[in-house]
Order: structure tokens, then sequence, then C-alpha cells
């Protein structure tokens, strides 16, 4: 049986330590019912950032050696971009440094694993308000993703423009909580367009 290994912040993580079989109340639980021949394992944790997942990269995945790898981070580096009172210069320097800092997490992986990457794509909504001023770092940071997928090989996930479009025609409240985490609707969308890639 093939292993799934899920890496990622509070929205992939779900409270999943809090569940009996680890799988938090997020898209990773959903997973299994569309994913029957599948191992999956949930390593997603609160607050993380790329380079927090690239500090702990041997643990939570080289040494479990999974076949299939999810990535789902970059939130939290923008918050950290946004709310840390930076001038646009320094803002610059701190995405190109997630940027380092995701290939280097990239090359990691498929030099010291067999595993079938997949990058999901980080996403925000106008909701409330003051996160729109976030949404152009969060479509720099994704573009660069695209990129990455490309240059390694990996599948891309996109999911920005997708969730807010179902926002928009469902209203915010159906599928995000605050912004950042969804509701049960917006994770059951992740985990119906993931098992697609699967």
């Amino acid at each position: 049986m093939e292993r799934l290994l899920c890496l990622g912040d509070s929205i992939t993580a779900a409270d999943r330590l809090f569940c009996s079989d680890r799988l938090g109340e997020g898209y990773v639980s959903m997973l299994p019912p569309l994913l029957k021949d599948l191992e999956i394992i949930n390593k997603g944790m609160d607050g993380l950032t790329i380079s927090r997942i690239l500090q702990n990269i041997q643990r939570d995945c080289i040494d479990l050696q999974p076949d299939i790898v999810t990535i789902q981070v970059g939130i939290n580096n923008i918050g950290l971009l946004m709310n840390t009172d930076r001038s646009p210069t320094q803002q610059t320097q701190m995405m190109a440094e997630y940027i380092r800092e995701y290939t280097a997490l990239l090359k990691k992986i498929t030099e010291h694993s067999h595993a079938r990457l997949i990058l999901i794509e980080p996403f925000i909504f106008p909701y409330p308000e003051e996160f729109t001023g976030w949404i152009p770092h969060v479509k720099t940071l994704s573009g660069h993703i695209r990129g990455l997928a490309d240059i390694f090989a990996c599948s891309f996930l996109p999911l920005h423009d997708l969730l807010g479009q179902e926002a928009r025609r469902l209203g915010y409240g159906a599928i995000t909580t605050d912004g950042i985490h969804l509701t049960r609707l917006g994770h059951q969308i992740i985990a119906q367009r993931l098992a697609k890639l699967l």
C-alpha cells in the first residue's frame, strides 16, 4: 500500500492532535473514502512556515519514506511579511528568502526520497477586508511555487481563485471561518480536487 504524507500548517493540521486517528477534521480526514488504497499520514502543525517545515523535514517526511507528499504552506509566511512593519524592500527580501527555503525543501525531499510531490497553492480571502492587502503577496508566492512545480516536475493544485469564486458565489462564511481557515465545505473542495491528482 502506498503512503501519502500531508505536510502543512493549521489548514492541514485541522486539530489532528485532538483526533484519535490523527487525521484531523479538515481535508486530510476527508481523503480516505476517496483514496481507499492509500495509507494517509497528517503531519500538519499549527503556525508552520516554510522554514519550519524544512527544519523538520528529516523527521516528518524523509524518515517515513512516503510515496506521495503534499505540501500546503505559505500563509504564515505572508502573515510575517505583512504584520512585522517591513518596508517594501524588506518584503521583497523576505519573499526571496521564502523561495530559497521552498526550493531547499523540494530539493531535500527529491534527493532523499522517491516521493511524488503535490504542491498546494496558498490562499487568502478578503474577509475581513484587511486581508485584501495580503492578496498580491499571496499571488506572488503562488507564482513562484507554480514555477518550482515545473522545475521539480511536481503537480500543482491551484486553490486561491477557485476558493475565492466559491466564496463569492455562496458567501464568504460558507467557505472560510476567518479569511484564512476553512469551513467543512472549504475543506471538501480541497479534498475533492486533491483526490483527482492522486
